[in-house]
């Protein structure tokens, strides 16, 4: 196999009419999910020379996934924008991309004007009924299986975001694992809770087409009112979600288990940070006998490279393990002076190898130089890894088991989020002179210590036009002025101590 639309090839021989993609306007068959793809593919393939990026400027749906699939057929690859993103950044995004085409929808018209974008804009809509096969043919004739499919961006420690480029190769290698692992089969429904420009959503896209399971997209929206989304778990007999622990937490905490707890569900698989082990419990006391999975792994090596299924209970003072590394991927751990660890308790730095590496990240040579590197213990043949940034031990058990990050970035929210990116975009407020941030782990919540004029409101106002809200800080704290290092630096280390000591004794005040 060498490209993701055989998955969907295959399933549609067997389920032609089986529901493939709902949401909560619509569905489509596996079937009509093809001819749909392949309309909109034919239009793009006179548009496009192939393997360049087409912007989707949508929110996640049905029509979403249409075009995913149709920019593939097209032989191109396929980069969401949200909409709800601030100016500048989907600015920033168009700047790395120098897209010539978008496909969007009506009501984002206005919106995606307002970015200064003049290459082609497409109606999604629009896009006429005639397929044209040979076209088709002939593109995927001049294909190969390490051709880019998606691009996601991330937080970019310099105030600009990172394109990380993922190739059909490296979906096909993971995807295969990862439902033969775990078990996923035409029998199932998965429930889709991240946006589509979030890595957790490529396993609920990928091993829905490849094994003929039901993919339903629970809208954003339904998350504010948790008895929405656990309606819709029941209605559409979900088996399977894959979820940011960020979502799993806060449907607990809105009591969505408590209103009602789908029988149906059998399989609770969560990444994107540490879960809370008394989060864990309360729903394993809703769901005794489903699994429950431990995910692991940056948008760079596609989607996860390592995963835990929990197979007893834990206490509030354990670590839940990240576990062993999925078949057919690599992970190792280096120490400072890049030699492997393997000692039991010895910390050292995640890094992974394999066929499910990222292709980099786009237009951007000297980060992808940076962070894929040629492995240190290998010196006789070229051997890329990716260099997490993220640390590890193995336990006495042979598992890994996560130690935070090895610099500054975060996963908040189910997202990676480089703290010094916030930094640089409050520093460039006209209320704020000086700016450090950090992560209170304790209370998932990021933390802006800044010198300036003391207007939160006005803060978050100006933050919420630069970033995305899951950017911005949940707790500010005016100072005087930050403290330094000997050589001049921010003390990063010292705001953050103090900051405990006084959250502990009930006020926040630094100054």
């Amino acid at each position: 196999m060498q490209n993701v639309l055989e998955y969907l090839e295959a399933t549609v021989g067997r389920y032609p009419d089986k529901i493939g993609v709902r949401d909560e306007k619509t569905a489509c068959t596996f079937e009509g999910l093809q001819d749909r793809a392949k309309q909109i593919g034919s239009y793009l393939i006179q548009k496009t020379n192939g393997r360049q990026p087409v912007v989707c400027f949508m929110e996640k749906s049905v029509e979403a996934l249409q075009a995913f699939l149709g920019i593939v057929y097209a032989g191109d690859f396929y980069v969401l924008v949200d909409p709800s993103f601030p100016v500048e950044r989907i600015q920033q995004i168009f700047t790395i991309l120098n897209p010539e085409l978008i496909l969007t929808q009506e009501e984002n018209l206005e919106k995606l004007k307002r970015t200064g974008f003049t290459g082609t804009i497409t109606l999604i809509s629009r896009i006429g009924q005639q397929i044209m096969e040979d076209l088709l043919e002939e593109r995927r004739r001049q294909a190969v299986d390490t051709d880019p499919l998606y691009c996601i961006f991330t937080s970019g420690s310099t105030g600009v975001p990172k394109g990380v480029l993922i190739s059909h190769r490296s979906v096909i290698d993971f995807i295969d694992q990862f439902t033969s692992v775990f078990g996923i089969d035409a029998t199932d429904c998965i429930g889709n809770q991240a946006p589509f420009d979030f890595d957790v959503s490529v396993k609920d896209i990928y091993s829905c087409l490849k094994t003929g399971a039901t993919l339903v997209i629970i809208p954003k929206s339904c998350f504010m009112f948790p008895n929405a989304v656990m309606d819709m778990i029941e209605e559409n007999q979900v088996t399977t979600l894959i979820w940011a622990v960020s979502a799993l937490c806060l449907l607990n905490r809105l009591h969505g288990l408590k209103y009602k707890a789908p029988q149906s569900i059998r399989r609770i698989m969560f990444s994107g940070e540490p879960m809370p082990v008394k989060q864990l419990n309360q729903w394993k006391s809703y769901y005794p006998d489903a699994m429950f999975v431990n995910l692991y792994g940056p948008t760079e090596i596609t989607c996860n490279c390592t995963y835990y299924i929990l197979d007893r209970e834990f206490s509030g003072e354990e670590k839940i393990p990240m576990g062993q590394a999925f078949p057919n991927e690599r992970v190792m751990l280096l120490n400072e002076d890049n030699q492997e660890i393997k000692t039991p308790g010895i910390v050292g730095e995640i890094c992974v190898s394999g066929t499910t590496l990222a292709l980099g990240y786009y237009n951007n040579p000297e980060m992808t130089k940076k962070a894929f590197v040629q492995n240190p213990t290998q010196k006789a043949y070229p051997e890329l890894i990716y260099r997490t940034g993220d640390l590890a031990c193995y336990g006495e058990d042979g598992n890994l088991y996560f130690f935070g990050r090895k610099d500054f970035q975060i996963k908040h929210m189910g997202h990676r989020i480089e703290l010094e990116e916030i930094e640089a975009v409050l520093e460039n407020l006209s209320m704020v002179e000086h700016a450090c941030c950090f992560f209170d782990e304790e209370k998932n919540k990021v933390v802006a210590c800044f010198v300036g004029n003391e207007n939160k409101r006005a803060m978050i106002d100006a933050m919420k036009q630069k970033v995305p809200e899951y950017m911005v800080p949940n707790v500010w704290v005016q100072m005087e002025r930050l403290p330094l290092t000997k050589n001049g630096k921010t003390n990063r280390k010292l705001l953050k101590e103090n900051y405990l000591e006084r959250r502990n004794h009930g006020t926040t005040n630094l100054s």
